[in-house]
């Protein structure tokens, strides 16, 4: 059993956070898959200090949703300590993640991010008031360094962990490298061992395969799946199953696949309307019938020609057709 903090995970594969995508419908969705612990999107301190509308939506969860990390990203201790009061008093949670790893630019360019792996004092003062003002366990999600010239995620491990986080995830890439590349396992070989707090590897985990070699290789608690189970949510159970059991779990059908499209699809209509929905929808349908024969001509119908509920069931029961299955 793994344990961050007080709260006990009952398996081995987190959701990770990615932006416009794991809102709370997505989280409850992917949950019963196997996941153990999730991720909201990246929210922003200082959009949660000077009260956001938008920002504050970030924070909401559900029963469904548990336990589910709220992950903040910041530069100033200030906006930081401020926005942690505010979540605690406003929104239920389990754990408070810190993202130190982003490599976007508008977030890098104001310290926040992986910025912070180019100072390690800096980062562990800040951490360390972190731990302090959070009434929630600590983790913190960080990359290998800046670049490949400055690899610093030993001692950034070690100065995390000092500070009081209680769980690490490592991307494992650069902040240079963003997504381009090969993330690099090997760079963390040995780093487990050193610490007493859980371990997570991340990076180009679209495969039970990767996800073995990742743990294999880094022997890391677990793994963060994030783009690899866009689309595809049966990566999360067969990860999970492998590493319960040991049994192999076979790739879901196309008619899986429609389900489970479908479920989310009405999932995110009812959470964030019909409207809003359709526009996000256009750009996530497309992965869960990706690789599948007749792919981009059902991706052209997702996001040429799907505006409402209607048309979204003609594309579902066109993809059904095609593969000679009768619409349920």
């Amino acid at each position: 059993m793994i344990k961050i903090g007080n709260v006990e995970l009952k398996g081995r594969v987190l959701l990770g956070p990615m932006a416009g995508i794991t809102s709370l419908a997505y989280r409850e969705f992917m949950k019963p898959f196997g996941v153990a612990l999730s991720f909201s999107e990246m929210i922003s301190d200082c959009g949660i200090a000077y009260e956001n509308k938008r920002t504050y939506d970030y924070l909401k969860t559900s029963e469904t949703d548990s336990p589910v990390a709220l992950q903040l990203f910041g530069f100033d201790i200030k906006n930081t300590s401020k926005a942690i009061e505010i979540i605690q008093n406003t929104a239920k949670y389990d754990i408070l993640d810190m993202n130190l790893g982003c490599p976007v630019h508008k977030v890098t360019k104001t310290g926040a991010g992986s910025s912070w792996l180019r100072d390690v004092d800096a980062l562990k003062t800040y951490m360390t008031e972190v731990c302090k003002i959070s009434s929630k366990p600590v983790t913190a999600k960080i990359r290998l360094g800046w670049d490949g010239k400055s690899i610093n995620v030993f001692e950034v491990s070690h100065a995390l962990e000092e500070a009081g986080v209680q769980g690490i995830t490592i991307h494992c890439r650069t902040k240079e490298q963003g997504y381009s590349g090969k993330a690099d396992y090997q760079a963390i070989r040995g780093l487990k061992k050193e610490l007493r707090i859980p371990l997570f590897v991340s990076g180009d985990i679209f495969t039970l395969d990767d996800a073995i070699k990742s743990v294999n290789e880094t022997e890391a608690d677990g793994v963060m799946v994030a783009r690899g189970g866009v689309g595809n949510p049966k990566l999360v159970t067969q990860i999970d199953t492998y590493f319960q059991t040991g049994e192999w779990v076979e790739n879901a059908t196309v008619k899986e696949q429609v389900e489970y499209a479908r479920t989310y699809a009405y999932k995110l209509i009812d959470s964030k309307g019909e409207e809003m929905a359709m526009r996000e929808l256009k750009g996530i349908l497309p992965h869960f019938f990706s690789g599948f024969p007749g792919y981009k001509k059902f991706r052209l119908s997702i996001t040429m020609n799907m505006s409402s509920i209607k048309d979204m069931e003609a594309i579902f029961h066109g993809i059904e057709r095609e593969i000679g299955l009768s619409a349920s």
